[in-house]
């Protein structure tokens, strides 16, 4: 039985070296093979003009170049734009581009659905089917690159169309370690994206484990999705609190930050009318944060079809954001973008074949059965 042709959107540099080893190459094969795939954002070994015919004859034969398969594009009147890509049958998920001023950034998915069930979170009530390969992941970057008109000829980082990444999409991608971590250091290698690990964030809703690892293993800007200054009311917004709850939560932030590139915490907060966003709330989030060093993002709500909750009005988040602000913490309120079009943050939803096997429904308000 002939072997299915390896997808090399699915190594880090190290590991295609390793790969091209066992096919009798040397390591800086590997090398060009890589600017070529993300630098250049070639689709056909055919293009790899400085690799010798016998090498692109044999790639052809053992390897393949598969991103996501788009499936559907949608604009919005502020110049955002969200990609619904398969990954497999019945599978797609979804990955947003939001220009702004010099910056652009590109939000990407690291699981089909997700399995942490967040109440106000479109993807979270839609259910799981499994993790993202490294190739799914990192081919949202190669593809938007393409999508978005990058010329090939030019790979200098000044003229770069995405120049953050956050891995915000859909899924937890701390649940993803692996395939996760893996596209990460493809993103900040020189021979592939070479951005910078201040330009990379990943978003996780407290996976306090794999947040250690990270630290170690791959260190870029971390965003903690909070939501709830205690542990009563994170239990019903973020069920994960009830396994890693916030003192816990709190004591693996500081850790985080002796080796991160940023020297403070992310903090995002969803604003939930009558829910989480009172000046006694303000007051909690204070106590609680008093020793890591970190910034607030406040989050107006997006509602989603069948969603009980509703979005603060801006004079609350306002009023939010001041009583941090007097107690020195820096709180910006995120621009809702791309809302028109569901791509705003908490409402991508994509197409997934739930195999959660769910049998319980909440209700969102109280996360009481």
């Amino acid at each position: 039985m002939t072997a299915a042709p390896v997808n090399l959107l699915d190594f880090d540099l190290p590991g295609l070296v390793a790969w091209f080893e066992t096919i009798g190459e040397k390591p800086f094969r590997a090398r060009q093979v890589m600017r070529w795939l993300h630098h250049f954002g070639a689709d056909d070994f055919a293009q790899m003009t400085d690799l010798a015919k016998t090498l692109r004859a044999k790639l052809e034969t053992l390897a393949c170049i598969a991103p996501p398969v788009l499936m559907a594009g949608q604009n919005s009147d502020d110049g955002t734009r969200k990609w619904a890509l398969q990954v497999g049958p019945g599978n797609q998920v979804e990955t947003v581009y939001i220009p702004e001023g010099e910056r652009g950034t590109l939000c990407i998915s690291t699981q089909v659905g997700c399995a942490l069930e967040c109440s106000f979170c479109s993807t979270g009530q839609q259910g799981f089917n499994r993790n993202l390969t490294t190739a799914e992941i990192v081919g949202q970057l190669w593809w938007a690159n393409k999508a978005l008109g990058r010329d090939p000829r030019d790979a200098t980082k000044a003229d770069r169309v995405i120049s953050n990444v956050v891995l915000m999409g859909m899924g937890e991608p701390l649940l993803n370690y692996d395939a996760t971590v893996r596209a990460l250091k493809v993103m900040l290698d020189d021979h592939a994206y070479g951005l910078s690990r201040r330009r990379v964030t990943v978003s996780t809703s407290g996976i306090v484990p794999a947040m250690d690892r990270l630290s170690q293993d791959c260190p870029v800007a971390l965003a903690v999705s909070l939501h709830a200054p205690n542990d009563r009311l994170r239990d019903q917004l973020v069920p994960i609190n009830k396994k890693y709850p916030l003192k816990v939560l709190m004591a693996a932030c500081q850790r985080y930050l002796a080796f991160a590139p940023r020297d403070f915490i992310t903090f995002e907060y969803v604003m939930l009318d009558g829910i989480n966003d009172s000046d006694a709330h303000a007051r909690e989030l204070i106590a609680l944060v008093a020793d890591v060093s970190c910034k607030f993002n406040l989050i107006p709500f997006n509602p989603f079809p069948g969603t009980a909750y509703t979005r603060s009005p801006a004079p609350r988040v306002r009023a939010f954001a001041s009583r941090l602000a007097e107690a020195g913490i820096v709180a910006t309120t995120r621009k809702t973008r791309g809302d028109d079009i569901d791509a705003a943050c908490g409402q991508l939803a994509g197409q997934v074949v739930d195999k959660s096997r769910r049998v319980v429904v909440h209700d969102q308000r109280t996360g009481r059965a």
